[in-house]
């Protein structure tokens, strides 16, 4: 059988990895009054035979708890909640980082708890609905446009939410600059309007990311600090704009100077939206100096390409890892992958069709 390099050991930063499989980050919406439970640690125990667990997008804040049934990162019941998720992990001999997820203008108050309020670096409405247990869908609200007090609090905040990731036993953070959310809302002239040091041209726009980005590598050390992108991506409403390839060129060089461990390049071409073009992969491996972890759409074979070719050091699977907990070893013996996969259940609130997908049986 063929040698792959994706299931050889892989060092990032301080972190050394079994193989070089990512669980990429997928919220599941199990965390009932957004602490994280049994059945959460059961679930990333399953899948511990990946390299690196990156964790479903936790709130560093009530501020960005935007959906219904997600973790936050931000009290005590939290921290204890995710230490029983980071001990099965590890006790099983995995490694796994928190991805810090703060929703920004992709919220409704019907998720969020009392006093909480839906931010934004602009008052920009997101066009589309999301879920809310008490109502079903609702439209997206106008969000509060971030006063500069707000800037500095919310940085204080994926400070001290990474600072209780450390303490709840994780062996880093992921902070989620992608996917319409908060950081990545900062990045877009579409959502940021300000006319502040925070908005305006690209190195403004990016300020607040770096900044967030740069106080937490201070705070818990840039060896355990990774960032995830979406270049391209259109999820939450996030269209195109003339400047994404220089966005991204400047941003990847600005990581690279603050010398984190990893960036996490998300690609959603696989389901719908458009492909991020070849040459801006290129430009952030060319750029970023450190490990660079691809995800989207990947086989066992496309990722084993990529990795050859050395476009990837690590890459990063999402749905397999759903309804196949045991991926990997299934990928290492050549064993097919489960096609039953029930996506009524991806975002409920019990053990069905999240624990309960079985290993493989010859």
């Amino acid at each position: 059988m063929k040698a792959y390099k994706l299931f050889t050991p892989f060092t990032v930063a301080s972190l050394n990895l079994e193989n070089r499989i990512v669980m990429a980050p997928m919220t599941r919406c199990r965390a009932i009054g957004n602490i994280p439970n049994d059945l959460i640690a059961e679930y990333y125990r399953q899948r511990s035979g990946a390299g690196l667990i990156v964790t479903e997008g936790t709130s560093p804040s009530p501020n960005g708890l935007g959906y219904a049934r997600i973790p936050g990162l931000f009290s005590n019941q939290q921290v204890e909640g995710w230490k029983k998720t980071t001990s099965a992990v590890h006790k099983a001999g995995g490694k796994i980082v928190v991805q810090l997820m703060h929703s920004g203008r992709i919220s409704h108050v019907l998720n969020m708890p009392e006093g909480s309020q839906i931010l934004a670096p602009s008052a920009v409405k997101a066009a589309g609905q999301m879920w809310t247990d008490a109502q079903q869908m609702q439209d997206f609200p106008l969000p509060k446009a971030m006063t500069a007090e707000e800037l500095e609090l919310t940085k204080a905040e994926f400070v001290a939410a990474a600072q209780n990731a450390m303490a709840a036993g994780f062996d880093g953070v992921e902070l989620h600059s992608a996917n319409g959310y908060l950081l990545e809302e900062f990045l877009s002239p579409v959502s940021n309007v300000r006319t502040d040091n925070y908005g305006g041209s690209i190195a403004n726009r990016c300020r607040f990311v770096v900044e967030v980005v740069a106080a937490v590598a201070d705070a818990i050390g840039k060896d355990h600090t990774g960032v995830r992108l979406s270049p391209y991506g259109v999820a939450s409403d996030m269209p195109h704009y003339p400047e994404i390839d220089a966005t991204y060129d400047y941003l990847s060089k600005q990581f690279n100077d603050l010398g984190i461990a990893y960036l996490h390049l998300v690609d959603h071409s696989a389901m719908g939206a458009p492909a991020v073009p070849a040459e801006i992969k290129k430009l952030i491996r060319t750029n970023f100096k450190n490990t660079l972890i691809l995800a989207g759409g990947y086989t066992r074979e496309t990722a084993e390409a990529d990795i050859e070719s050395g476009l990837a050091d690590l890459v990063a699977f999402g749905r397999p890892f759903i309804n196949n907990p045991d991926l990997v070893s299934r990928f290492v013996h050549n064993q097919p992958l489960s096609q039953e996969l029930n996506m009524d259940q991806f975002y409920s609130a019990d053990e069905k069709g999240y624990t309960d997908y079985p290993a493989y049986k010859a």
